[in-house]
């Protein structure tokens, strides 16, 4: 049954001037939507129907995309149905019509059945649309009731296809041009956004919206692999994971032991390989539901920096054209994850510099604000006059003397004398940093030499070229280290650590020590080839008790010094108090001297100093005619641990009461034989 405008084979009018409105349609309207909407209103002019749409085949996935022009259920607009089993799919095959008055009593078309069903259709005709000997699809109309369509209606339905689909094939194909250009003017934009991004995390939203605006999917994410942790570091671009770590600034890492899967080619890959790989990042993407997934290694001029996931929750969801178009979007993506790395490593370098930058400015400081060396005694008056000698030559200088004997500042003293004075001052103490880090210290490293070495690091041999290096306690180098440092001293080149590239410096080396050499290397402790490099020009700095007319000097330095600092007004010291000072031996030279006026002036409160003599006199009055300068020290160190309750380290350790490095108090204490049992209660 048909509406009451039948049409009958020999009505050749009706037949023309339907004919002659789709032909105008199809020069008038540039959207599938547009054509769609006008046919289906021609369509009812003619035909009884509920439900009408067209069938397109799909190549890629080989199924038939239905795009329905009218239903009364908010059903998919693009459902896809197999050729087995469906009607489309018979119609399209076999290139002839199809009538079913009864859709009930068919049990040929499964697939179809299951979709009509749920729409309650009884009646379907369906006729091909076909175009340049190109099989375009299918046109079909159903009924909610049966036995509605006769022979005049295939004729008419299948002259109306065959008139439509040139047009349905203009439409389908400018229709994809305008995508393939959206397409394209979006990576063109996307592009320039990007390449004004700098950092990753600029660059993650951008790519996203990119995204979002041109190819449909339910996941997407930028895996970046750190290679010096062993690492993919994952950024979502998908809004559905906002919640997720991976959305967070800087991403979700994930541990990974084999990053040969980043090398590969860019693919399509279902839920079942996803399975067989079984990475950390493929178990993520399972666990969001995905069925299909498109994989894009990103390559840049630098290798393979990660790979770009597409993926969506259907079954053969992305076409091979979307994986074409998805390789130039991974390009893009390379490119600027390139160039943002790039920006990352001059930053880094930037700040590097920056901060040697002012590593050497508080350097400068450090010497313009010295005045000079404290004293007018014999005893450092030769000192000086060594000073003044070696200071114009390059030759290697080796200070020995005791813990807290001044021996940095002579070594500035001789850099501020010499040729090299406008150039860089480094000192580096080799106590005072792990054996392990010595060496990065010293000869610098290359990024990846070791775990935890994330950039390039200048050393401190390159910092001092052109300059003056001074190795304080160069006697805690280890021996593995030494041959190193030999070659400097003998070739001035050295490689960083990791590295293979040859420096070349030009250095003057200053090394103090408090330790024995020829005793240490006697035991093999200490190379000897070093030890005479080193010792080229020998200078010994003399303990305070060698220069005890010294003192009343350094105390009225000291005491000015700290009140300057501490805003006090001292103006007197007492004679006793004087007198006492330059009694005590000082153990801990100049710098335990200097710590004991800084704790006076901390003490006194009015205009005379208040010094705590009684740290000094005990010691003192307990000295009997005999005893040696071992035994002092060797008791006055116990003292000190007692009081402190055997702490060593930190402000109000042992050491700081000494005036002396931990370090060396640990080796004193050895030296001396002191045992736990002597100062603990």
């Amino acid at each position: 049954m048909v509406l009451d405008r039948h049409f009958e084979e020999n009505d050749v009018s009706r037949c023309h001037e339907a004919l002659l409105e789709i032909a105008d349609l199809a020069v008038h309207q540039s959207t599938l939507a547009e054509l769609s909407r006008e046919l289906t209103k021609l369509l009812h002019r003619y035909f009884s129907f509920q439900i009408a749409g067209s069938y397109l085949h799909d190549p890629s996935k080989d199924v038939m995309r239905l795009m329905l022009w009218e239903s009364p259920q908010s059903a998919d607009t693009a459902m896809e149905l197999p050729i087995e089993g469906s009607t489309s799919g018979w119609v399209w095959q076999n290139q002839r019509p199809l009538v079913l008055t009864n859709l009930e009593e068919e049990n040929r078309f499964a697939e179809s059945q299951k979709l009509f069903k749920g729409m309650g259709v009884r009646a379907l005709c369906e006729v091909p649309l076909t175009a340049a000997q190109r099989r375009i699809g299918v046109l079909s109309m159903a009924s909610n009731n049966g036995h509605v369509y006769c022979e005049q209606d295939v004729q008419l339905l299948s002259r109306i296809a065959n008139s439509i689909s040139s047009a349905l094939q203009n439409v389908l194909t400018s229709a994809a041009l305008q995508h393939e250009k959206e397409r394209l003017e979006a990576l063109l934009n996307v592009s320039t956004a990007l390449m004004a991004s700098v950092e990753v995390d600029e660059i993650v939203p951008a790519i996203s919206d990119f995204l979002q605006r041109v190819i449909e999917h339910d996941f997407a994410s930028v895996a970046l692999y750190e290679e010096g942790s062993k690492e993919l570091r994952v950024y979502a671009l998908d809004a559905e994971v906002a919640g997720d770590s991976s959305s967070a600034p800087g991403g979700l890492l994930l541990p990974i032991s084999d990053p040969s899967f980043l090398h590969g080619e860019a693919k399509m890959r279902n839920r079942e390989e996803l399975l067989e790989m079984g990475t950390s990042l493929d178990r993520m993407i399972l666990e969001r539901g995905i069925q299909s997934l498109c994989s894009l290694p990103l390559i840049s001029r630098r290798g393979t920096l990660g790979v770009l996931h597409v993926g969506s929750r259907q079954t053969k969801a992305f076409l091979s054209q979307d994986l074409v178009f998805l390789r130039q979007v991974a390009a893009q993506i390379a490119g600027v994850l390139d160039n943002a790395s790039a920006y990352r490593e001059v930053k880094k370098l930037s700040r590097a510099l920056s901060r040697e930058k002012l590593y050497l400015q508080d350097e400068i400081r450090s010497v313009v604000n010295f005045d000079e060396i404290i004293g007018d005694s014999p005893a450092l008056k030769r000192l000086l006059t060594n000073v003044q000698t070696v200071s114009p030559s390059d030759a290697s200088v080796l200070i020995l003397g005791e813990t807290g004997t001044g021996k940095e500042l002579v070594a500035r003293a001789i850099h501020r004398l010499s040729g090299r004075a406008e150039a860089s001052f480094i000192k580096l103490n080799c106590a005072a940093i792990p054996t392990g880090l010595l060496e990065s210290e010293l000869f610098g490293h290359e990024k990846g030499a070791f775990t935890g070495a994330i950039t390039q690091k200048i050393g401190r041999l390159e910092l001092a070229d052109k300059g003056t290096l001074f190795l304080d306690e160069v006697g805690e180098i280890p021996l593995e280290l030494q041959p190193k440092l030999l070659r400097v001293l003998q070739d001035q080149e050295f490689e960083r650590l990791g590295g293979n590239r040859t420096i070349k410096v030009d250095i003057r080396l200053i090394a103090a020590t408090n330790q024995d050499l020829p005793k240490r290397v006697a035991n093999h402790e200490f190379r000897s080839d070093l030890y005479y490099r080193l010792n080229v020009f020998p200078i010994r700095v003399p303990t305070l008790r060698e220069r005890s007319r010294d003192i009343p000097l350094l105390v009225r330095y000291f005491v000015q010094k700290f009140s300057k600092r501490m805003n006090k007004k001292i103006e007197m010291i007492p004679a006793e108090t004087m007198r006492t000072l330059e009694g005590w031996q000082w153990p801990g030279n100049v710098r335990e001297l200097e710590n004991f006026i800084e704790r006076s002036v901390i003490l006194s409160e009015g205009s005379s100093l208040s010094a705590p003599l009684a740290e000094l006199i005990p010691m003192r009055d307990g000295c009997t005619q005999g005893t040696t300068l071992e035994d002092l020290e060797r008791e006055h160190i116990l003292r000190v641990l007692r009081e402190t309750g055997g702490v060593i380290a930190g402000v109000h350790g042992a050491a700081a009461r000494l005036g002396m490095k931990r370090t060396t108090l640990q080796s004193r204490i050895q030296r001396l034989g002191i045992t736990r049992a002597e100062y603990e209660n």
